[in-house]
């Protein structure tokens, strides 16, 4: 099976890949990436996405290593580029098989649901220059994850945020990726506010 975001249930789809990848054994991080290069930015980001809202964010230094992963491909979509690249220390990182099929497996309801109540929505936000705000996004969150890495669990609620806008994209619904850039919206009216 592999992902493919034109399917019907295109979250379900990714999710069940994963799970079905690292059925073999600890698998790297360039195999999981590599796995969804045909299937656009959105489905690289959603990986390392949903696995920081897994418990698996609990790990040290795993919420940092998929926060750099986030920025890595944000900043790659941002300059058009045609395929990801990570650099070598990175794609090296080796993800223990187990661990995160599980948490696949325990994400597929949520995905299910996300994919069934899905609709084309807000698609004022996938034309420029609108657009461009879901990588910047993306690049803002992943670069707060290894900021965030002392206090447990606290990347997974930017994790859901970048999940909400990789979801946004696949299923073309504007609401998710209006839900995710409220924090975006949150912040910039409080700066505006204290300047």
């Amino acid at each position: 099976m592999t992902a493919d975001p034109d399917t019907d249930r295109p979250l379900t789809s990714i999710i069940d890949r994963v799970a079905e990848i690292t059925r073999e054994g600890p698998v790297s991080l360039d195999r999981v990436v590599g796995a969804f290069q045909h299937a656009g930015f959105a489905a690289m980001l959603l990986v390392p996405a949903a696995a920081v809202v897994t418990p698996l964010s609990g790990i040290p230094l795993f919420s940092s290593l998929c926060g750099v992963t986030i920025c890595l491909i944000a900043a790659q979509w941002l300059l058009k580029r045609d395929r990801i690249w990570l650099p070598a220390w990175l794609g090296r990182q080796s993800l223990e098989g187990d661990k995160v099929r599980l948490a696949m497996l325990k994400l597929r309801p949520a995905a299910r649901w996300l994919d069934d109540h899905s609709r084309k929505r807000a698609r004022f936000l996938f034309r420029q220059p609108l657009r461009a705000l879901l990588p910047i996004a993306c690049l803002m969150f992943g670069a707060l994850m290894p900021l965030l890495e002392l206090v447990p669990f606290s990347s997974s609620l930017l994790g859901a945020a970048v999940c909400l806008i990789a979801v946004s994209l696949l299923t073309r619904d504007g609401l998710f990726a209006l839900i995710a850039l409220l924090p975006v919206a949150a912040v910039a009216w409080a700066l505006t506010v204290l300047l």
